[in-house]
């Protein structure tokens, strides 16, 4: 059973060390292998760690076409505010070589911040940023994997109602 939310800290610099719970998904090239790579990638920014990762999960492309993605969540203790780690992620979704060539395009990564703040509770509305994720409780491939580590964030109605969205839990292999 996941431990209970992580409650901001004090970095030794001073600095307040926020959670973040953060969604992963590719669908083009090693999706799995760059998923792996995001996760180090995270974890070598300055004064940051990833707390818990989710199983990995294979799902069928929602609103849109395309390969199967491969998706998780991982939950993240940053000093970084929301408009830096947002920056933070879509610097290494380029590294991955992302593009966005329209709306929901097959992708190699794309890392979204799902949820911010004790207890995932902050909400952020600028026109770069919302949160919580505005279409999270509309998506199986994120309320699946979120559901596993932060459980007190999805309740028994949402996952019903993505029901119908086909999702598949991965075994270690294709995550380890």
């Amino acid at each position: 059973m996941p431990s209970p939310p992580l409650a901001a800290s004090t970095h030794a610099a001073g600095v307040a060390i926020r959670p973040a719970w953060i969604g992963l998904g590719a669908n083009l090239g090693d999706a799995p292998a760059a998923l792996r790579g995001a996760l180090e990638a995270i974890a070598r920014w300055p004064g940051s760690r990833v707390v818990r990762v989710s199983s990995l999960y294979r799902s069928a492309p929602v609103d849109a076409g395309g390969p199967d993605y491969f998706n998780a969540v991982a939950e993240v203790a940053t000093p970084f505010a929301p408009p830096d780690l947002l920056q933070a992620l879509q610097a290494i979704e380029q590294a991955a070589g992302r593009k966005r060539p329209y709306r929901n395009a097959p992708r190699t990564l794309d890392l979204d911040v799902l949820l911010y703040g004790e207890g995932g509770g902050e909400r952020i509305d600028t026109p770069a940023l919302t949160v919580p994720h505005p279409r999270m409780h509309e998506r199986a491939f994120v309320l699946h994997p979120l559901a596993e580590i932060a459980p007190w964030r999805v309740d028994v109605a949402q996952l019903a109602a993505v029901q119908g969205q086909r999702i598949e839990r991965l075994d270690g292999r294709f995550w380890g």
